[in-house]
């Protein structure tokens, strides 16, 4: 059972990592911003400190690009499988449910690309922050939803 919750939860976390991207595309539309640096910047950073080439600078910032949405996902899916394994035998009230996983995956990311130094959410300004929680809360919700359609049992009542 517990393998079943935790394919469910890493489900969950694709379909909510999904979301959150169509959210921050949606955000770039609107607002004409350009996407985000972070993630390729973070992908180039963890590379450094685990000792790993990605080759010359122009092939480096390639790879740096397909890696950071891929480290994205990877962060999606495996809080997904945490949420899945911590919820497969508990009734988890929804609203509670989307601050775990959005709030969850925002705490992860975020503290990574802090600790990696690639920002410093201590300068962001309201602007930045809603750009950051809005995409998140997105993911809970969505993620929420699908544990939910996955799992009927996981409902209060």
């Amino acid at each position: 059972m517990r393998g079943t919750a935790m394919v469910d939860g890493a489900i969950v976390g694709a379909v909510g990592s999904a979301v959150l991207n169509v959210v921050s595309y949606f955000d770039m539309t609107v607002r004409a911003r350009p996407a985000s640096t972070t993630p390729e910047t973070t992908a180039g950073r963890l590379a450094k400190v685990a000792h790993v080439s990605l080759g010359p600078a122009e092939e480096a910032a390639k790879r740096q690009a397909g890696l950071g949405p891929v480290l994205g996902y990877a962060t999606g899916i495996a809080a997904g499988a945490a949420y899945g394994l911590f919820a497969a035998h508990r009734r988890v009230p929804f609203p509670l449910a989307v601050a775990l996983l959005g709030g969850g995956v925002m705490a992860v990311s975020d503290s990574s690309m802090t600790l990696l130094g690639v920002t410093d959410p201590r300068t962001w300004r309201r602007i930045d922050w809603a750009s950051d929680l809005v995409p998140h809360l997105a993911y809970g919700v969505a993620a929420a939803a699908t544990w939910r359609r996955l799992r009927p049992s996981s409902r209060r009542g």
